[in-house]
Parts: structure tokens; C-alpha cells; sequence
């Protein structure tokens, strides 16, 4: 079996449980190698000799001298980037908590395992640290710099697009646009992960940013007319683009060209970097002073704590597909989405589920039904735009219930 999660940790204060954990993760096979510590201090030593290399981490949370929650603050101030799962039964309270306290401290708690350790458990936080990965590593070699400068010239960045479904009516809400380069030579498509890294370490992230809102929003109207109702578009800006001043202005010249306004809009921002410079939020809320939606993306992989979200001008949070990714049978994630409903409710933003994939999400999440969009796989791959127009057109004839 594929090795998914190459290096793991283990800290707790019992060899028993020690012994029982190698013995899982051995059986499961998705490990190269597994380390065990008896107390968090040793544990943290063997991070700080190498912050890169674990890609998970287990911990205990009561243990001697220093407990899993001081281990948790120790790793989020040296910047560890990796999963970290909590080996103790949690109540409702005590998860939200901690949840919450490793955003502050910068850390990435993925979920809970209670005692006795079952496999199954252990193997579902493996696959949703496999996909907190996914948004931090590379899986495919990224293309060069005079690739994408090539592709740019030869207007290849091509707009495909993703609906959010409301999970209440079945309508299509709003269409994310995803950039990809569309290959003239050999029509090959190259997905993001291959060219977003590149455009921002040297400087074309801008040019593919714009060059793709020009495309779909001048696409726009002919899409909303083939399919009969009005819906939003939404883009990603990355935080860095936020420190141009100058990006509403940009941005409110194409949406004038192509006769729109910024209330078609929503601006997508990751929540894997922080917002932090004062440009970034003078950009942020000058975007939301126009008339634009203003997002927060991959909600459970970056830094945002739950009273940012109150203070910062979103109208819409979208909920990571590690929050998501089997939510039926998993406590932490249920716990964490349902505070994320409350907040949301009471401030009156929309909700969206990204990554959906399974039936199983898709009917725990239709039991909160207010203000929740859809997004996923289960629903539509992202298609180029006649592909798209002839798959809504598909999903506006039936009830609305994917395929």
C-alpha cells in the first residue's frame, strides 16, 4: 500500500498504549516509519530536530510534567505544519476548546481517537491528514517559471467551473472558477498544485488571477442566460494579492467591461495563510465596501479562530473537506461544523461544504439545511464551460439529487 502519511509520532505517558498504536499503524500499512515517546518533552526534542520531518502527530493529553495541550502550543510556535490528533475521550466542550486553542497557537488539530484505540479510527485521521497534506505538499512536479510564462503568452490559463448546490432547494447558488492551463500543443490539462506555487514565487500570480476573471466573467452572461436563473461567481485570491492596493480598482475595471457588478462576485481567501499586514485588510475590506462576497476558504487548515470570524467582513466560510471527509461517524468534525453553524447563523453568513464525495456527508449536512451550500465531487467535477452549461442543464431537469 502507498505510503500516505511517511513519518509518524506517538507521545503518551502508558507503553501499553504505546504497543498498541505501533501495532495499528503497522498493521495499517500507510506509514515508513513510527516513533514513540513516553512524555511530550522527549517528543518535542525530536521535532525541533527536524520540524519537517513528522507528518502527524499522536499525543496523549494528560501526561507528567508537560501535558498534550502544552505539547499543541510548543508545536504551533515552532511552526510545525503537520497533523496532530489528540489520543483521549473529549467532550463536546473540551473539543470546540481545543479546537479553537490550536488555531491560536498556529497548530493543526485534525481530530480525536477515545480509548481503547480502535483501527478504524486511527485509519479515518490518517486519511484526513493525507488531505490536510495535499494542501501543503506537491504531488506532481511543478512546471518552471518559462512554462508558465509560455502558457501566459499563449493565453492558456482556461477558466472550469464547480457549482455550490444549496442544500435545501437543490439550486445552483454560485459557480467556483478554478484556473487551469489548457495546453495548445497537445490539449494536456495542468491542474493548479502543478502551477500556483511557481506563478506566486515569481511573481505571475497576478497575471493568472486576472487573465482568468476576465475570461469568466466575460463568460458569465452567456451562461446565466443558456441556463435560465441568476447565480454569483467566486474566485480565489491568495492573501498575498490582498497587499496590492490597487486589486479593487483591477478588478471592478473588468467586471465594468464585461457589464457586471461586484454583487456577482464573491472573493475566495485561503484561510491557509493568516491575514495579517494592514494592506491586506485595507484590500479586504475596500472589496467588501464595492458590493463584492467576501469568503474564507478551506476553513480548517489555517490559523482563523472563531472571534476572527466575527471581526473580519466574510459573508460566506467554506468548511476544508478534512472537516468534511466521513463527518457521519466522526465527533470531533461534527463538533467543530456545528460550532462553525452557530456562528454563522447568528452573524447571517452562508456556509459551504467543499469536497463532498460521499452520500453519507451528503445526508448528515442536509440535517442543518439553513444557510449550507454544497461542493463536491458528488455533485461535478470542475468542467470547462460547455461541459458545465450541459451538465446544469442536466441537474435543472431532474430533482436535483446527484448521480
Amino acid at each position: 500500500m502507498k505510503k500516505i502519511v511517511p513519518n509518524i509520532l506517538v507521545v503518551d505517558d502508558s507503553k501499553a498504549i504505546l504497543i498498541v498504536m505501533e501495532a495499528i499503524l503497522n498493521e495499517l500499512g500507510i506509514s515508513n516509519t513510527i516513533t514513540t515517546c513516553l512524555n511530550a518533552k522527549e517528543a518535542l526534542e525530536k521535532v525541533k530536530e527536524d520540524i519537517n520531518y513528522f507528518d502527524t502527530i499522536f499525543t496523549d493529553l494528560n501526561m507528567p510534567e508537560m501535558d498534550g495541550m502544552e505539547l499543541i502550543r510548543h508545536l504551533g510556535e515552532l511552526h510545525y505544519q503537520g497533523g496532530i490528533i489528540i489520543v483521549s475521550e473529549m467532550d463536546h466542550k473540551v473539543i470546540s476548546l481545543a479546537a479553537n486553542l490550536a488555531k491560536q497557537h498556529n497548530a493543526h488539530l485534525i481530530g480525536n481517537i477515545a480509548k481503547p484505540v480502535q483501527l478504524s479510527q486511527v485509519s479515518r485521521l490518517l486519511i484526513k491528514v493525507a488531505q490536510l497534506n495535499s494542501h501543503i505538499l506537491l504531488k506532481e512536479s511543478a512546471i518552471s517559471k518559462d512554462e508558465l510564462i509560455d502558457a501566459l503568452k499563449n493565453d492558456e490559463i482556461t477558466p472550469f467551473y464547480q457549482p455550490k448546490i444549496n442544500a435545501d432547494n437543490n439550486k445552483i447558488e454560485s459557480v467556483e472558477v478554478l484556473a487551469r492551463i489548457l495546453s495548445s500543443k497537445d490539449g494536456n490539462i495542468i491542474l493548479p498544485c502543478r502551477f500556483i506555487n511557481t506563478a506566486e514565487q515569481h511573481n505571475l500570480i497576478n497575471q493568472i488571477t486576472f487573465s482568468l476573471f476576465e475570461k469568466a466573467t466575460s463568460e458569465f452572461k452567456n451562461m446565466t442566460a443558456q441556463l435560465g436563473h441568476d447565480f454569483k461567481m467566486a474566485f480565489n485570491l491568495s492573501p498575498t494579492q490582498l497587499d496590492d492596493l490597487n486589486c479593487p480598482n483591477k478588478l471592478l475595471l473588468i467586471l465594468e467591461l464585461n457589464q457586471l457588478t461586484p454583487s456577482n462576485i464573491i472573493i475566495e481567501i485561503t484561510e491557509q495563510h493568516a491575514l495579517s499586514s494592514l494592506m491586506q485588510l485595507e484590500t479586504l475590506n475596500r472589496l467588501r465596501m464595492h458590493g463584492f462576497g467576501i469568503s474564507l476558504d478551506d476553513f480548517g487548515v489555517g490559523f482563523t479562530n472563531m472571534n476572527q470570524l466575527r471581526n473580519l467582513p466574510f459573508t460566506e466560510i467554506k468548511i476544508d473537506r478534512s472537516l468534511i471527509s466521513h463527518i457521519e461517524t466522526d465527533l470531533f468534525s461534527q463538533v467543530v461544523v456545528s460550532s462553525l453553524f452557530n456562528i454563522t447563523s447568528k452573524d447571517n453568513l452562508d456556509l459551504v461544504a467543499e469536497g463532498v464525495e460521499r452520500p453519507e456527508e451528503l445526508d448528515y449536512l442536509r440535517h442543518y439545511r439553513r444557510n449550507l451550500a454544497i461542493q463536491g465531487f458528488l455533485f461535478s467535477r470542475p468542467k470547462p464551460q460547455d461541459e458545465f452549461i450541459s451538465w446544469a442543464k442536466d441537474w435543472l431537469k431532474t430533482d436535483g439529487s446527484p448521480a
